[in-house]
């Protein structure tokens, strides 16, 4: 059996319409929400693995508002910088090459939230 390398496919935010030209209104306080679509290397399919990206400015605030966070499915930047993003999103990708897909999707899930990681119903076997 040969191993799934997952790969960073695109990336998208319901949150800001245009990441390529984003330019948070407070650069030092701001957060949002950011789909990393992953699939297997030479696969058309892609599979969004959710990130909160957000400043440690941003988290206080919340601390403060909310009393305790769970930091899991949290990215956390002193400023915006879609370059750096996307090389840490495609390094953690390379670092979770699996016998198959689902294992590697399992990986990425520690990153992000993985749009099937609670799904009952989701077959391992649709992918290798």
């Amino acid at each position: 059996m040969s191993a799934v390398r997952p790969v960073l496919k695109r990336l998208h935010s319901p949150d800001v319409p245009e990441l390529e030209s984003y330019s948070p209104a407070d650069p030092g306080c701001f957060s949002f929400l950011l789909q990393a679509m992953y699939g297997p290397d030479g696969s058309e399919g892609e599979e969004s693995f959710d990130i909160l990206v957000c400043t440690p400015r941003w988290l206080s605030a919340e601390i403060a508002r909310r009393g305790i966070i769970d930091g899991r499915h949290h990215l956390i930047v002193n400023s915006f910088d879609l370059r750096q993003i996307r090389s840490l999103l495609e390094k953690r990708a390379r670092a979770c090459t699996s016998g198959t897909w689902h294992e590697a999707a399992l990986k990425l899930s520690r990153l992000g939230h993985w749009e099937f990681e609670d799904y009952e119903d989701y077959d391992p076997k649709r992918r290798t």
